[in-house]
Parts: structure tokens; sequence; C-alpha cells
């Protein structure tokens, strides 16, 4: 049977980011968005159940037993963090393990852009970091604290599930809450989040209504709150945020993002040229004009206001493709494929006028993508 060590050791050694254990197939990684099997036999449901098991303490083991859901970091000594998510599927244990980059990196060694330090910084007000699955959230929120930590002596205070990436106290005091083992909720946590007096707060996920009303209420009692939140574009972080509450409740919720809200940035990996991902950044800045647009609740409006006259700091995604696009960083297929509108993409690369007419039909948008043959197999070390 496989190893986990081992495999980890493979993870660190090709810079992979996760590794995938299912009953009734080979053990997978994936590197630069590409899953390829690793040269070992087919796991069995029994294979699966020892592995996943060999990692969990007995109190992580009763808690899986309890829902069939379990997350949780890991650390291997010279590896790194990793993060776990052990689950049931087909009535067999199933695991994903995610790797967690070894040190938090500068934010402008991610290539992101400048205000996000002007925001870390920040007193106080509301920052969200959005983005699908495996889009670099965690990676870019822990640089945001990491720059503050380094930078302004205060208390920071983050609540996760699990604690990903591990701060030291610089010259910031950083006390990290994992859920589960220092707290039983996010909800408990943020209920006595006060009583502990913090400058800076870093919610790991907004999931629930419960959460993102105790992030606005701290936000607008003069501290920072740091979150993320699944959606694809500041729009439509800002509508998941409205439909967490009931109609009768949404004005007077946007009246109070309005008056909270900093800034929101977005995230996507797109695949270079040369065969590795970059991120992708889109920077919505919370000034006058787009806070009022959200007090009236005009979100329809936000994007074309960002394209055409928001603050110089900000941009859409599709503003940000097309700058990766026409310096050659990022092919035509792979650039409509990750666009929000593919008729604005051709008119913001080649202007009304200019260039061949682009059929938002003529190509799959995921042909760049997809393989025709599947990746051969990573051979283990002997």
């Amino acid at each position: 049977m496989v190893n986990i060590a081992q495999l980890l050791q493979v993870m660190a050694r090709m810079d992979a980011s996760d590794l995938f254990f299912s009953a009734g197939a080979r053990v997978s990684i994936k590197i630069e968005g590409l899953i390829r099997p690793i040269a070992s036999p087919e796991l069995t449901p029994e294979d699966v159940h020892i592995l996943a098991y060999s990692i969990m303490s007995q109190e992580q083991i009763r808690r899986f037993e309890a829902n069939w859901e379990m997350n949780f970091g890991y650390g291997a000594s010279g590896l790194g963090r990793f993060r776990v998510n052990v689950f049931r599927q087909r009535g067999a244990v199933a695991m994903v393990i995610r790797r967690l980059s070894a040190n938090i990196p500068e934010l402008a060694d991610l290539g992101l852009p400048p205000v996000l330090s002007q925001l870390a910084m920040a007193r106080r007000g509301m920052i969200l970091v959005v983005g699908a699955t495996g889009s670099g959230k965690s990676t870019t929120m822990a640089s945001m604290v990491s720059h503050r930590n380094a930078r302004q002596a205060d208390h920071i205070l983050t609540i996760e599930d699990p604690v990903e990436f591990v701060f030291k106290h610089q010259k910031s005091i950083v006390n990290q809450r994992e859920v589960g083992t220092d707290t039983e909720s996010y909800q408990s946590a943020l209920l006595n989040a006060l009583r502990e007096s913090p400058d800076m707060i870093m919610v790991g996920e907004i999931r629930e209504r419960e959460t993102m009303q105790e992030v606005i209420n701290f936000s607008n009692t003069g501290h920072l709150c740091l979150s993320t939140l699944h959606a694809i574009n500041a729009h439509q972080a800002l509508t998941r945020m409205l439909n967490f509450f009931p109609l009768e409740n949404r004005s007077t919720v946007l009246f109070d993002l309005a008056a909270c809200l900093l800034g929101i940035v977005g995230q996507r990996l797109v695949r270079c040229t040369d065969g590795h991902r970059v991120p992708v950044v889109e920077v919505f800045i919370a000034d006058y004009h787009m806070k009022q647009l959200i007090r009236e609740g005009r979100l329809d409006e936000l994007k074309d206001m960002m394209e055409r006259g928001g603050s110089e700091s900000m941009q859409s995604f599709d503003q940000a493709i097309i700058k990766l696009y026409q310096t050659g960083r990022i092919d035509f297929e792979e650039a409509k494929a990750n666009v929000d509108s593919p008729r604005q993409f051709h008119l913001l690369a080649y202007g009304e006028a200019g260039g061949a007419a682009l059929s938002v039909e003529a190509t799959d948008p995921t042909a760049s993508r997809c393989q025709s043959e599947p990746l051969p197999a990573i051979e283990m070390p002997g």
C-alpha cells in the first residue's frame, strides 16, 4: 500500500497542490491544475480507511464518525502544512489533501496589485477575497495578514476551519483559533471575539447568514475584518451576501454593506503559454460612487463603473485578462475561456472597429485545457 509520508514528499518535490484518495482508483496528484495518477495499485476501501485514520487523532476520528465529514490541518516535518478533508462517498472513506505553502509569501511575490497592501493596513472595514476552490484565496488572505503583522503593533485574531498558515508573533500578537479544537463554531468564536480586543479579525470563510452578520457588525464597529467567500467576482459576491438575508432585511443590509465595505479581491488561476498558472485578479474598491450604487441596490451597474470610471486601483477580471493576453502571457483560447463577457473581451482587446470579428460561439471555451489523452502516471521514489 502507498505511504502517506512518501506521497507528501512527492507533492513537495513536484510542487503539487492536491492528492486524491478514492476506493477503486489509484492515488492521484494535481500539478498545475491537471490531475495525474501515481504509479501504484488501485486503492481498496480498506486502504483509504487505513490511510485516512493514520493521520487523524482519536478526537478527529470520533468527530468524523459522528457526521462523516472532517477538516483538519496536518503538519509534516520538513514539508510544511497540509489541509486535509476526509469524507464518505458511496459508503466508503475518501480523502483529499491540499499542500499549503511552507512560507507565507509576500504580496508582491504573488504578483498581486499594490492596493492589497494598503487595504491590509486599514483601520476598519470589511475586505473579502473571493474565487473558486483552489484559486489561491487562502494564500492571498494569509499574505495580507502577514503584511500587517510585520508592520503594525496590533492584536490579530483568526478564526479558521482548519488553521492553514501558522503566523509568528511579529509586531502584532496573532492568536489563531481553530473550529472544533479551540472553539465549537464560527458563531461561538465571533460572539466572544470583542472580549478579546482584536484590531483585525480574519474569518476563514463566510458560509451562512450568522457569520455574515457578525462580520458586518464587527466591520461597522471599528474593526478590520478579512474573510473569503465562494463567488466568481465582486458582483456575485455582493449578490451572495445579500441573499443570505430575508427580503425584508435587504435594504438595511445594503446600507450596512455600503458603510463597511472597503474592497473585494477576486482571483482566478489561468494557464500561461509556458504551462504554468498565474493569478488573474479583479479589484473592487468601495469608493464613494460604488458605495452609493450598493446603498441603492444597483449592483448590476458595478462592473461597468469599475471598467469605465472607477478608482485607478480598480480592475475587472476582463481587464486583467486582457493585460495578460496583450502581453503574450496567455493565448487567445485561455483568455476567452476565462473572461466574464466574451463580447466585451473582443471590444477591450481590439476596440469596436479593430480586429476580426469574434464569434462568441466559435470555439469551445474549454478546448485549450482539455486533454485528449490521459497524462502518464507519476512514479514513486524507490
